[in-house]
């Protein structure tokens, strides 16, 4: 069925992106859209069938739509396996951009220098995802690149999900019931044209790159300026493992070294440096050996100094369940007080599946539904709504549940309160 399912998505290579809002509905893609995600947000029954449609579809559409089918299929831990797995595909393919196309964008965006590197580039893309494609490359001197290249047209696809109120409550849904809508929205549709930049990309991308220069396990790929430009970013190629592999095959030494280093890489990062790459999911990570690859920097979110000595605060208060210092601290990050009784009840346990590995004593493995509960959600959908949290928190829940998924995934074991502790304890020190 997934070979099946991979072969369907290639086989559609050229396919126009729909850039309007009416053309998008059109396709069958907007109806599977609606259904398709409500059922996964519902825990409805699900066929094979239905969800294969579903991929294809969101595959399709790509930006916003494919988006929301990779975080489901590794966030939604309580979906079945064979769920995750189908929605697994779009972490790394849909139907790619035709070669022609490829070859116009870099002529347009490198000038003269294209010739030189399309001599070089396989035709055929590595990785197809929501804003563009991957191609291995030789640069004239040899040395072996990733040219990563955006798909025509998605800006204005983009632009066109976010004329939609639907997108916003799908939104809402999948990541922060509870949230400001029209600020969600915002922070969306801002975070995700940033990812279409790949300028900005090679920038970020730089600024991690020296952060973490000599590392011990974390590797972050050099970029090539002078062969990338605002719709192709050159980078240096890098070989690895996949995390299913690693899960599956790594001895538990190893899990658990990489374990920290992306707990350290994801969250240490929004404690130490006041910024964080806000999108973990699988795709991007390559495990080497004895090394963890992240690949892409087209979403990283900054904070300034108050907010990240909020959000270490209210790390220590979840820990320490003190809600008399959550509801202070929420209301110092922008929500509402949370109502006493039920609606309290509501936000400690958001909150506590916010943190949920940190709430544990000692060396453990995550469980795989430890953090996100979408049938919960959903439930608690109406008192969460009262609290009115900021867009700007949207990647924040997007970036804990996403590690979780994939920490739980790998298998990784450690004191994950004492890693919390320690890394928000340096944010106080530092800032």
């Amino acid at each position: 069925m997934l070979d099946a399912l991979m072969a369907a998505l290639n086989a559609r290579e050229g396919t126009p992106v729909p850039t309007s809002p009416l053309g998008r509905l059109r396709r069958s893609a907007g109806a599977a859209l609606r259904f398709g995600t409500a059922r996964l947000l519902h825990r409805g029954a699900l066929d094979p069938d239905t969800v294969a449609k579903l991929v294809l579809s969101l595959g399709e559409l790509k930006g916003t739509a494919m988006k929301l089918g990779q975080i489901l299929s590794y966030v939604g831990t309580d979906l079945p396996s064979p769920v995750r797995r189908q929605l697994a595909l779009l972490q790394r393919s849909s139907q790619p951009t035709t070669f022609a196309e490829i070859e116009a964008t870099l002529r347009e965006d490198l000038g003269p220098r294209a010739e030189e590197l399309l001599r070089g580039l396989e035709r055929t893309p590595v990785a197809t995802a929501s804003i563009g494609q991957v191609h291995r490359a030789r640069l004239p001197d040899g040395t072996p690149v990733a040219v990563k290249v955006r798909h025509p047209g998605i800006v204005q696809a983009i632009r066109a999900d976010f004329r939609s109120a639907q997108v916003g409550k799908v939104l809402g849904e999948a990541l922060v019931p509870g949230a400001n809508v029209k600020e969600i929205i915002s922070e969306a549709e801002e975070r995700f044209l940033e990812e279409c930049d790949y300028g900005a990309e090679l920038r970020r991308q730089e600024q991690f790159r020296k952060l973490y220069a000599g590392h011990d396990t974390l590797v972050v790929p050099r970029g090539y300026a002078e062969w990338s430009g605002p719709r192709v970013l050159t980078s240096e190629w890098l070989d690895g493992r996949r995390l299913e592999d690693v899960a599956a095959h790594a001895p538990q030494a190893e899990r658990d070294r990489y374990g920290h280093a992306l707990y350290e890489f994801y969250i240490g990062s929004l404690y130490r440096h006041r910024l964080f790459n806000a999108d973990p999911h699988p795709g991007n990570l390559l495990f080497g050996a004895g090394t963890l690859a992240a690949l892409d920097y087209g979403c990283v979110r900054e904070f300034d100094e108050p907010t990240v000595r909020l959000l270490a605060d209210l790390s220590l208060a979840v820990r320490e369940d003190d809600t008399t210092s959550m509801r202070r601290t929420l209301v110092a990050l922008g929500t509402k007080e949370p109502d006493a009784g039920p609606g309290l009840d509501v936000t400690r346990r958001m909150l506590r599946g916010f943190f949920a590995p940190a709430l544990t004593r000692g060396v453990h493995r995550i469980a795989p539904d430890a953090a996100f509960d979408l049938r919960q959600m959903a439930i608690d959908k109406r008192n969460l709504g009262r609290l009115r949290l900021p867009g700007k928190l949207l990647f924040l829940f997007r970036i804990r549940f996403g590690l979780h998924a994939v920490l739980a995934t790998l298998g990784a074991e450690a004191d994950w309160r004492e890693v919390e502790a320690r890394l928000a304890a340096v944010s106080r020190r530092e800032l």
